[in-house]
């Protein structure tokens, strides 16, 4: 998609735009996604006041895609920023390219994860903006074709706990920003509307989360994973591919993993009174009720769960994220079941300025959330893919009805009832009795996307970038890490 000849209105007036995002928040980990453990009352109180919808998802589990896609509005076969080695770079443009083009302010403040700041990633001002490490990303994911042995796993089992690490920090200095410019920046923009993305790197591990948000969650009333049993773990080629390549689990035993649970929500809380202090902000700013808040989080956390941590697979654990709008448009405490994408925001960010889609806009895959939280009901599937660290071939996933549908190339796909199997225990991808739905789902993620060429092209992309890293022995001999650092 062109920059060229953007149509620009410097009279536009819209309202505001407050996106609060955060790093691997598994949906079901807040009150108002009907946990009866995890603490969030300001993400409950944004609910409240606001559409909470239930069926979101990520369209690829891991950061840097992720993040690309909600950039451009672009999946990764359209984007081709397949992994966390190849990040968004500015090249295709982005909302924030629009709003700004548009005579619109916009400011980032927090975790972006592209490429770097030298690039014109479209806003106006980048503030601790956490890019990909070295402006290369975590390239061992890239060896993909027999993966070594990822030795690095071992960190995440040995982070865990009470404390401070440098994201905790990172999170209170992006809070304490947001805060900042909210009550002292955005008061002087009373003729010009203002977009503010404001990224929080939390739950995201190291597990290691303020002692007063950990002690909200005592280890010992902490359940243990589920689907965890030798014959219960997956048994698919390629889900167990990733398993064993990124084999956290072989570091875990129960207490650990009661501690580790126990962090993880601490982190949520910790997260959600982050989320409470930029709200009050807003709220102090006056300029609330002129203001659109959307949260979301880029992909969940598998938490243990199938035998599993972080993400990268399409459990829903994974792949699924919690997402909530708020504003003067949007229906108040209301439940929306209609099934929405990252590639959503684009749109809606789009449409809350008041800036007229182009026509190349108009064939994104998104559709805005305030229209879907209105009652408006897209006729399209939605997609979720991966193209990183572990998988010996590319995954794609559909939603259709209570279906998830995973098109593995040149392998059995995968298939969940997840209205009747919400924990995903049963695959019915090779049932006799749900071929049909098996002939169904394919159909459709084929009217969206060749899932075969698709994997070829994000295969020779990464080939390619191999090369250019120096091949594997190039790529091996650098150093590798589990989680990018702060200063990148």
């Amino acid at each position: 998609m062109s920059r060229q000849n953007p149509k620009v209105n410097l009279n536009v007036a819209g309202p505001n735009f407050l996106f609060l995002m955060s790093d691997e928040h598994l949906r079901e980990a807040a009150g108002c996604y009907d946990s009866d453990i995890v603490q969030t009352p300001n993400l409950d109180r944004l609910a409240k006041n606001g559409t909470r919808f239930t069926q979101a998802y990520t369209p690829s589990p891991v950061c840097v895609p992720a993040r690309a896609a909600l950039a451009t509005g672009q999946y990764a076969h359209q984007n081709r920023y397949w992994s966390n080695a190849q990040a968004y770079d500015g090249r295709i443009p982005s909302w924030a390219h629009r709003l700004t083009d548009n005579g619109n302010l916009c400011v980032s403040i927090g975790k972006l994860h592209y490429q770097g700041s030298g690039n014109d990633n479209g806003f106006d001002e980048e503030y601790f903006p956490l890019h990909v490490r070295d402006g290369q990303g975590w390239i061992r994911g890239l060896l993909r074709k027999d993966p070594p042995i990822w030795e690095k796993a071992r960190e995440f089992a040995e982070q865990i706990g009470p404390g401070e690490c440098e994201y905790t920090q990172f999170d209170r200095d992006v809070c304490d920003k947001a805060c900042n410019w909210l009550g002292n920046e955005a008061p002087r923009y009373t003729d010009k509307p203002w977009t503010l993305f404001v990224s929080f790197v939390s739950p995201h591990y190291p597990l290691v989360v303020p002692s007063e948000f950990y002690n909200l969650y005592p280890d010992d009333q902490m359940e243990l994973p589920c689907l965890t049993g030798t014959d219960e773990l997956p048994r698919h080629p390629v889900v167990q591919g990733v398993r064993s390549f990124m084999n956290y689990e072989d570091y875990f035993d129960d207490d650990k993993k009661r501690k580790a649970r126990a962090a993880y929500f601490g982190l949520c809380t910790f997260l959600d009174d982050n989320i409470g202090k930029v709200l009050n902000a807003l709220d102090e700013s006056g300029q609330a009720e002129n203001t659109t808040v959307l949260y979301t989080s880029d992909h969940g956390e598998l938490l243990g769960n199938h035998g599993m941590w972080t993400k990268c697979v399409m459990y829903e654990e994974s792949a699924a994220i919690p997402m909530i709008i708020s504003g003067n448009s949007i229906p108040k405490n209301d439940i929306c079941d209609t099934p929405t994408s990252l590639v959503d925001c684009y749109p809606t960010i789009l449409e809350n300025a008041e800036i007229e889609l182009t026509d190349e806009e108009t064939n994104l895959p998104g559709v805005s959330l305030a229209r879907i939280a209105n009652g408006e009901k897209p006729h399209r599937t939605l997609l979720s893919e991966y193209h990183d660290g572990g998988s010996i071939t590319g995954m794609f996933m559909i939603r259709y009805g209570q279906w998830k549908y995973i098109h593995y190339p040149g392998y059995p796909p995968q298939l969940f009832d997840v209205e009747n199997d919400s924990c995903e225990a049963t695959d019915l991808g090779e049932s006799n009795a749900h071929s049909d739905v098996v002939v169904e789902c394919e159909k459709r993620l084929r009217q969206i996307i060749n899932p075969d060429a698709a994997n070829d092209l994000a295969l020779s992309d990464q080939a390619l970038r191999i090369e250019e890293l120096g091949g594997r022995e190039g790529i091996l001999a650098m150093e590798d890490y589990d989680h990018t650092p702060v200063s990148t």
